[in-house]
């Protein structure tokens, strides 16, 4: 899969142990819309996805994780790569550990009916519900996004430069 871009903010020691957290994300669109993740709590918009398990490939993740953030089916048969995103930064959970995520992003459709979400406690905590909105929506939110968990807010900006890729791609 093709690297779209790198976000590193070397605010590590070289030194430092590397955790690996690849996580595979969904482009759904619906018409001239796209479905997102959206935090009630947080305001900000993310592409469904999520970490991919050991004993997973990275289209068994996609398929999972989009059924429990946001309750679509995934059509294994739609599923097309995008690219990829790699992030590092320092560990926001332990010391002198470097967290690298490369996310893999894909195309997909999904069926019309909807499940029911299955949310881990923080995606509970953020209020993830299922959003269908126009990418200048997500932009513009994601855009003025602050947190005072600045490891959210490079996750949020990650996906804020692929909706702006997105939007690119459209005009």
């Amino acid at each position: 899969m093709k690297r779209l871009f790198e976000i590193d903010l070397k605010d590590y020691k070289e030194s430092d142990s590397v955790f690996r957290r690849p996580s595979a994300r969904a482009i759904i669109r619906k018409g001239d819309k796209i479905a997102l993740v959206y935090s009630k709590k947080e305001k900000y918009y993310k592409f469904p996805g999520g970490g991919i398990h050991d004993d997973e490939d990275k289209r068994q993740a996609l398929i999972r994780e989009v059924r429990e953030e946001v309750g679509m089916v995934v059509i294994p048969e739609s599923i097309r790569e995008f690219g990829s995103a790699l992030r590092r930064q320092k560990s926001g959970m332990a010391e002198d550990t470097i967290f690298e995520q490369e996310n893999f992003y894909y195309f997909c459709d999904v069926e019309d009916e909807l499940v029911e979400q299955e949310l881990d406690d923080y995606e509970s905590d953020a209020e993830f519900v299922l959003r269908v909105v126009d990418l200048d929506t997500a932009i513009e939110a994601n855009d003025i996004y602050s947190s005072d968990v600045f490891f959210n807010e490079v996750m949020i900006k990650r996906d804020l430069r692929v909706l702006r890729m997105l939007k690119e791609m459209k005009s």
